[in-house]
């Protein structure tokens, strides 16, 4: 009986919400006989929707699938888990090995290893674009086109510094994609992954842009990422990103997946504006010519901003110049902090080391650098950049506002100097202890460390220290740390 009684209930219900309904009904005509001139939606109309198959359609066609080989001799060493690229050193792991391998199973010491990646035609003629570790050491590469028509890929170039590759294959008259601006890409632009992931055959996913500008993720030496959330995995490497009107705008080149190696939601694609600068002269010339300034460069935190007397955190200070460069000839000091390049404002450190490596060697460029609480304008004639990893430091701690308690130091000696691998001509004080709960230690100060100014004054004993310290605010250290020097602010 309950059970009925409650069914009845619901029966008026139901016929109390169609009674609703036929009011709101008579309520749209009563609408469209008002005094009040309304445009109405047509009730016949069916509901609109949102659709991204055109950009897909018109993609597609020139996304194509990578196999590549190589021998094995040995087995490689493990990639940081946090940061997976699809096919990069993961011998017998999480994927099984970089070219898909059986996962779990340690290779030989010497035999043949496949797998599978993506790319995108952009020329007719028969020119590809991937990422470098998708062909990396290959010694056969074949590439398959959305027809399933087959054909031997020769290697143009790489840059491993962008994760950029360039492949060509014997054909004419093939589908390409329209090369669009990743410039104008914005955080929240609709997108879609187009690649061939874990080898199940050409899919599309879609997404947003998440964030632009994507840095000092350790992936690469240069990075300016696209991020997005379109879901990428591993054999999208080298495949497409593309816009709502199916335009190239990155490559797919790498996932957030920490633990599962599988798509979080966060993956990074290069630009296609830096990828098309380092395919030009991959083309041009069979590798990449960047240019130099010749500085070790660091970010400019809070803490340091305001030792400094800046305007906020801005711009990329240096902490080294190096002898018989561009930036040494232009007249930058260790101190400087590069506010402006070309016009342009520096945000932060990696925006100087992009702009600049895009550049041509022997290129002028104009710089506007922060000194004593000044603004200098200087012309540096850029040098050319040698092979060798990129320079730059990093600050490693929490800067704090106090001074140097719980730190002790000692005058640095000759012999002390050449047991940190430094000249024995090297000036300063040597950190033999810190606090590890001092605000120092918090600032990013280490036992080893050798500091050699204090507030731009050099210090080469203890009292020195003393006397340039700050009674109170923030001072600012240039420490030697292995040879390379860096800022802190304490």
């Amino acid at each position: 009986m309950s059970f009925l009684k409650t069914s009845k209930q619901k029966g008026l219900a139901l016929l109390s919400v169609l009674a609703v309904g036929g009011s709101m009904v008579a309520a749209h005509a009563a609408f469209q006989s008002s005094h009040i001139n309304l445009k109405l939606a047509d009730p016949n109309e069916p509901p609109s929707r949102v659709t991204m198959a055109p950009a897909a359609k018109a993609a597609m066609p020139a996304v194509v699938k990578i196999s590549a080989s190589k021998m094995v001799k040995a087995q490689a060493e493990d990639m940081d888990p946090m940061l997976r690229q699809f096919f990069g050193n993961q011998f017998g792991k999480q994927f099984g090995s970089p070219f898909g391998g059986r996962g779990g199973v340690e290779p030989p010491r010497s035999h043949r290893e496949g797998g599978l990646g993506s790319g995108v035609i952009v020329s007719s003629d028969g020119y590809i674009l991937t990422n470098n570790h998708v062909v990396d050491s290959a010694t056969d590469v074949k590439v398959t086109l959305p027809d399933r028509r087959e054909f031997k890929a020769r290697v143009v170039g790489t840059d491993p510094k962008t994760d950029v590759a360039v492949l060509k294959i014997d054909a004419s008259s093939l589908p390409v994609i329209t090369v669009g601006n990743s410039s104008k890409l914005q955080v929240g632009d609709a997108v879609l992954a187009i690649g061939n992931p874990y080898g199940v055959g050409q899919t599309v996913t879609m997404g947003i842009v998440s964030a632009t500008g994507r840095a000092n993720l350790g992936i690469e030496d240069y990075e300016d990422f696209i991020q997005t959330d379109a879901s990428i995995n591993p054999g999208n490497s080298g495949g497409a990103l593309v816009n709502e009107r199916g335009e190239l705008v990155g490559i797919n080149t790498a996932i957030l997946a920490p633990g599962s190696g599988g798509n979080q939601g966060i993956g990074f694609a290069v630009p296609v504006n830096l990828v098309r600068q380092v395919m030009d002269q991959i083309v041009t010339s069979g590798h990449v010519s960047r240019a130099s300034l010749g500085v070790t460069i660091q970010e400019v935190t809070p803490a340091i901003a305001k030792a400094m007397h800046l305007d906020g955190p801005k711009g990329a200070l240096v902490s080294q110049v190096m002898p018989d460069s561009a930036a040494q000839k232009a007249g930058v000091q260790t101190g400087d902090v590069i506010v402006e390049v070309n016009g342009t404002p520096i945000r932060e450190s990696n925006q100087l080391r992009m702009a600049i490596s895009m550049m041509n060697p022997a290129q002028a460029v104009k710089l506007k650098v922060f000194r004593n609480g000044q603004n200098v304008d200087l012309t540096a004639h850029l040098g050319e950049m040698q092979d060798k990893k990129a320079e730059r430091a990093s600050n490693d701690g929490t800067p704090s506002d106090k001074a140097l308690a719980g730190v002790s130091v000692e005058p640095l000696d000759a012999q002390t100097a050449r047991q940190l691998g430094l000249p024995a001509s090297t000036k300063g004080v040597v950190v033999t202890d810190v606090d590890p709960g001092s605000q120092a230690a918090a600032s990013g100060l280490k036992e080893g460390d050798v500091i050699q100014e204090v507030n731009r004054q050099p210090v080469t004993n203890a009292q020195d220290l003393k006397h340039a310290l700050k009674a109170d605010g923030e001072s600012l250290l240039l420490v030697n740390r292995g040879g390379n020097r860096i800022f802190l602010a304490v």
